[in-house]
Protein backbone atom coordinates (compact mmCIF):
# COMPACT_ATOMS: atom_id res chain seq x y z
CA UNK A 1 0.00 0.00 0.00
CA UNK A 2 1.58 3.39 -0.91
CA UNK A 3 2.08 5.77 1.80
CA UNK A 4 1.07 9.87 1.62
CA UNK A 5 4.94 10.57 0.89
CA UNK A 6 4.81 8.34 -1.82
CA UNK A 7 1.67 10.25 -3.27
CA UNK A 8 3.65 13.70 -2.92
CA UNK A 9 6.69 12.24 -4.61
CA UNK A 10 4.60 11.23 -7.47
CA UNK A 11 3.08 14.36 -8.09
CA UNK A 12 6.29 16.33 -7.93
CA UNK A 13 6.23 20.33 -8.49
CA UNK A 14 7.86 19.48 -12.36
CA UNK A 15 4.44 16.97 -13.21
CA UNK A 16 2.72 19.63 -11.63
CA UNK A 17 4.56 22.46 -13.83
CA UNK A 18 4.57 20.32 -17.00
CA UNK A 19 0.61 19.44 -16.45
CA UNK A 20 0.07 23.25 -16.15
CA UNK A 21 1.48 23.71 -19.31
CA UNK A 22 1.02 21.71 -22.50
CA UNK A 23 1.84 22.74 -25.75
CA UNK A 24 -0.29 22.88 -28.65
CA UNK A 25 -3.56 22.14 -26.07
CA UNK A 26 -5.91 22.97 -28.65
CA UNK A 27 -7.58 21.07 -31.44
CA UNK A 28 -6.15 22.00 -35.20
CA UNK A 29 -9.36 23.32 -37.65
CA UNK A 30 -9.52 21.56 -40.46
CA UNK A 31 -6.19 18.46 -39.65
CA UNK A 32 -5.55 15.77 -42.00
CA UNK A 33 -5.67 13.45 -39.21
CA UNK A 34 -7.89 12.90 -35.58
CA UNK A 35 -7.53 10.75 -33.22
CA UNK A 36 -9.31 9.71 -29.89
CA UNK A 37 -7.81 7.39 -26.99
CA UNK A 38 -9.75 6.59 -23.51
CA UNK A 39 -7.64 4.79 -20.78
CA UNK A 40 -10.41 2.78 -19.29
CA UNK A 41 -9.23 2.48 -16.17
CA UNK A 42 -9.18 6.19 -14.99
CA UNK A 43 -11.23 7.67 -17.88
CA UNK A 44 -8.74 9.71 -19.05
CA UNK A 45 -8.94 10.62 -22.94
CA UNK A 46 -6.61 12.65 -25.12
CA UNK A 47 -7.41 13.31 -28.90
CA UNK A 48 -4.82 14.56 -31.29
CA UNK A 49 -5.08 16.60 -34.28
CA UNK A 50 -2.30 16.11 -36.87
CA UNK A 51 -0.95 16.96 -40.85
CA UNK A 52 1.63 15.18 -41.96
CA UNK A 53 3.72 16.16 -45.10
CA UNK A 54 6.94 14.23 -45.99
CA UNK A 55 6.92 11.61 -43.59
CA UNK A 56 6.56 14.25 -40.84
CA UNK A 57 4.58 16.11 -38.35
CA UNK A 58 3.89 19.64 -39.41
CA UNK A 59 1.03 21.01 -37.37
CA UNK A 60 -0.33 19.54 -33.87
CA UNK A 61 -2.78 19.80 -32.19
CA UNK A 62 -4.05 18.40 -28.67
CA UNK A 63 -6.77 18.47 -26.27
CA UNK A 64 -6.15 16.25 -23.21
CA UNK A 65 -8.77 15.28 -20.23
CA UNK A 66 -6.36 13.22 -17.94
CA UNK A 67 -4.64 13.46 -14.23
CA UNK A 68 -1.93 15.30 -13.53
CA UNK A 69 0.30 12.20 -14.74
CA UNK A 70 -1.03 11.98 -18.41
CA UNK A 71 -1.12 15.98 -18.55
CA UNK A 72 2.52 15.93 -17.89
CA UNK A 73 2.91 13.27 -20.20
CA UNK A 74 1.08 14.69 -23.13
CA UNK A 75 3.25 18.03 -22.22
CA UNK A 76 6.41 16.42 -22.78
CA UNK A 77 5.28 15.14 -26.30
CA UNK A 78 4.13 18.42 -27.21
CA UNK A 79 7.49 20.16 -26.55
CA UNK A 80 8.89 17.73 -28.98
CA UNK A 81 6.25 16.44 -31.62
CA UNK A 82 6.89 18.98 -34.04
CA UNK A 83 9.21 17.44 -37.62
CA UNK A 84 8.79 14.04 -35.89
CA UNK A 85 8.22 10.93 -37.53
CA UNK A 86 5.91 7.83 -37.21
CA UNK A 87 9.40 5.73 -36.33
CA UNK A 88 9.94 8.62 -33.74
CA UNK A 89 6.98 9.00 -32.13
CA UNK A 90 6.55 4.80 -31.80
CA UNK A 91 9.92 4.93 -30.51
CA UNK A 92 8.93 7.25 -28.10
CA UNK A 93 5.99 5.18 -27.00
CA UNK A 94 7.54 1.84 -26.87
CA UNK A 95 10.45 3.19 -24.69
CA UNK A 96 7.87 5.03 -22.18
CA UNK A 97 6.04 1.95 -22.13
CA UNK A 98 9.34 0.01 -20.96
CA UNK A 99 10.43 2.44 -18.11
CA UNK A 100 6.96 1.89 -17.12
CA UNK A 101 7.05 -1.53 -16.74
CA UNK A 102 10.50 -2.86 -17.03
CA UNK A 103 12.48 0.38 -15.36
CA UNK A 104 13.87 1.25 -19.13
CA UNK A 105 16.17 4.57 -19.42
CA UNK A 106 12.40 6.05 -21.31
CA UNK A 107 12.19 8.05 -24.55
CA UNK A 108 15.70 9.53 -26.06
CA UNK A 109 16.55 12.37 -28.51
CA UNK A 110 14.18 14.29 -29.37
CA UNK A 111 11.84 13.45 -26.63
CA UNK A 112 13.46 14.32 -23.46
CA UNK A 113 12.40 14.67 -19.90
CA UNK A 114 10.03 11.39 -19.37
CA UNK A 115 12.24 10.25 -16.08
CA UNK A 116 9.96 12.96 -14.84
CA UNK A 117 7.38 10.10 -14.98
CA UNK A 118 9.76 6.94 -13.09
CA UNK A 119 7.80 7.41 -9.92
CA UNK A 120 4.64 6.28 -11.62
CA UNK A 121 5.97 2.76 -12.14
CA UNK A 122 4.92 1.73 -8.92
CA UNK A 123 1.11 2.87 -9.87
CA UNK A 124 0.17 0.41 -12.89
CA UNK A 125 -3.62 2.15 -12.43
CA UNK A 126 -1.67 5.45 -13.66
CA UNK A 127 0.46 4.05 -16.96
CA UNK A 128 -2.56 4.07 -19.25
CA UNK A 129 -3.08 8.03 -19.11
CA UNK A 130 0.98 8.27 -19.17
CA UNK A 131 0.68 6.63 -22.29
CA UNK A 132 -2.57 8.06 -24.07
CA UNK A 133 -1.11 11.33 -25.78
CA UNK A 134 2.17 8.89 -27.36
CA UNK A 135 -0.44 6.51 -28.39
CA UNK A 136 -2.86 8.96 -29.99
CA UNK A 137 0.12 10.37 -31.73
CA UNK A 138 1.45 7.16 -33.28
CA UNK A 139 -1.78 6.11 -34.06
CA UNK A 140 -2.61 8.95 -36.12
CA UNK A 141 0.55 8.96 -37.88
CA UNK A 142 -0.49 5.38 -38.84
CA UNK A 143 -3.50 6.84 -40.21
CA UNK A 144 -2.20 9.47 -42.00
CA UNK A 145 0.33 7.00 -43.29
CA UNK A 146 -2.44 4.97 -44.60
CA UNK A 147 -4.44 7.43 -45.95
CA UNK A 148 -1.49 9.08 -47.93
CA UNK A 149 -1.35 5.66 -49.59
CA UNK A 150 -5.02 5.26 -50.70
Amino acid sequence: MSSDSDLIKLYSQRILALAADIPHASRLADPQVSVRKRAPVCGSTVTVDLDVKDGVITRFGQDVKACALGQASAALMGASILGRSRAEVEAARDALAEMLKSGGPGPGAPFFGYEVLKPARDYRNRHASIMLSLEAAAEAMEKAERAACA
